[in-house]
């Protein structure tokens, strides 16, 4: 019969670490900019890459990953399976039932960076300022002015040194439209909130991201 002390080497242990679930809209951009935060800043995170999922399924698939973390927490009896906080990277758009999603994050306690018309406008926000109603294909084409080679690999070495005043424009943004009653409307973006709570998260330590299979 096997020992105790070898059962209790085989149990899965995870180190002592702010375990942050990032579950994002897209497959390419937000994930590969979010990797390669977390690489230049050595960040404790988990990144799930889910993509092709309207905001209401993506909170739905959030809330799943955040129940199993949960349910693997009390199966070990190990409380660092579960998420410290759980995100959801999302577009406006031209998505259906984004107040649902957002309601359905807050009912499960998944905070959300929504970005209105897209991720892109975070982006851009590194390079100049955009009060003016933009559609997606212009903060596309901006982008690309900005950063020719750019499709959907986000070259984050060329905007490192302007994350700064990226997240300064983005609180700018988010203040005005919420002065004039248009909270959230477009351009707007509220991914400045996830990196700055990223980045207050350095520690020294590194974590694995691992890419969740789409199901």
């Amino acid at each position: 019969m096997p020992s105790r002390d070898r059962i209790e080497r085989r149990r899965p242990t995870r180190p002592q670490l702010p375990r942050f679930l990032l579950v994002c809209e897209g497959i390419k951009t937000e994930p590969g900019y979010f990797r390669d935060l977390r690489h230049a800043s050595r960040l404790p995170i988990e990144l799930v890459i889910e993509g092709g999922c309207t905001p209401k399924a993506l909170v739905e698939k959030a809330v799943e990953f955040k129940r199993r973390a949960e349910a693997e927490a009390r199966r070990y009896h190990d409380s660092s399976y579960r998420f410290d906080e759980v995100w959801c990277v999302f577009d406006i758009d031209e998505h259906p039932f984004v107040p649902e999603a957002r309601r359905q994050a807050q009912d499960n306690s998944i905070r959300v960076a929504i970005s209105n018309p897209c991720f892109e406008l975070w982006v851009l926000l590194h390079f100049q300022e955009q009060f003016a109603y933009i559609d997606r294909h212009d903060v596309q084409h901006l982008c690309r002015k900005y950063l020719p080679n750019y499709q959907k690999e986000l070259p984050y070495n060329k905007i490192l040194s302007q994350q700064a005043i990226a997240t300064m424009r983005a609180a700018e943004l988010e203040k005005w439209q919420s002065d004039r009653g248009n909270h959230g409307a477009n351009p707007s973006t509220l991914v400045h909130h996830l990196v700055q709570r990223l980045v207050s998260l350095r520690d020294g330590h590194s974590w694995d991201i691992k890419a969740a299979p789409a199901s």
